[in-house]
């Protein structure tokens, strides 16, 4: 039985989920905001960190798989085989590690898929929060790696909230999605204690806002139409979505 169950989780499972997950992003609308955020690296085959809160990466999933390459930190925890697993199934690359164990092996991995070309996922309050608050390991990555931070934002017309710890948002199908990316944030290699910590607190501070901003926009029927003007579902998928 626990060869079966080992089969099924690491073969099958992340399939069928990647399968769900795609057919549900198909159907959404999806605009970009900002985007000369990321194309002013993208452009220039640069490298960057994008970060976002745990509750709104779904749409982020199907999104950085078209970002590649691109890898994401994961920690080394029984929950971080199978979340590393389902990274391998959307082609990106699982680096294992955190603060409590690994740490430092992960951040010389990142740093060297970093200066081969590798874009950098992050996700900012994860694995279990709290919900909103930026963990230092950010702010690590960003001076190992020297990159710089761009706020990912996702925000959904309409969307399920699960009963979780920060209500993990998934967005319903055919709704109208924003993602919205924010002004690069760069981060000193060498930091005092209480400057690192400003650091650490300007970057939550800016995803708040950047958060609270984009989500305020769904009020407003005016900017929504101008938004998704000319805009046709799948059409708008795939034109989106593509930064060749």
């Amino acid at each position: 039985m626990q060869k079966i169950n080992y089969f099924l989780y690491r073969h099958i499972f992340p399939y069928i989920g990647l399968f769900i997950l795609r057919i549900i992003a198909f159907t959404h609308r999806v605009v970009i905001m900002d985007p000369e955020n990321e194309r002013r690296f993208i452009d220039q085959n640069k490298s960057l960190i994008y970060v976002s809160w745990h509750q709104r990466f779904f749409p982020g999933i199907t999104f950085f798989a078209m970002r590649k390459p691109i890898a994401i930190m994961i920690s080394q925890s029984r929950d971080g085989d199978l979340a590393a697993q389902g990274v391998k199934t959307l082609g990106w690359e699982p680096v294992r590690g955190s603060s409590s164990r690994g740490g430092r092996e992960a951040l010389d991995k990142l740093k060297k898929l970093a200066l081969s070309g590798y874009k950098i996922g992050h996700i900012v309050d994860g694995p279990r929060g709290p919900f909103g608050v930026v963990k230092p390991g950010l702010l690590r990555i960003a001076q190992v790696t020297g990159l710089p931070i761009v706020p990912t934002i996702t925000s959904a017309q309409r969307k399920w909230a699960l009963r979780s710890w920060d209500q993990f948002m998934i967005p319903k199908l055919f709704s109208r999605v924003i993602i919205r990316f924010g002004n690069p944030i760069y981060i000193a290699g060498e930091l005092s204690e209480d400057d690192f910590e400003e650091q650490r607190l300007l970057v939550e501070t800016r995803l708040k806002e950047l958060y609270d901003e984009t989500d305020r926009i769904w009020d407003d029927p005016e900017k929504i139409g101008h938004l998704f003007k000319k805009r046709f579902g799948v059409i708008d998928f795939f034109t989106s979505w593509d930064t060749n």
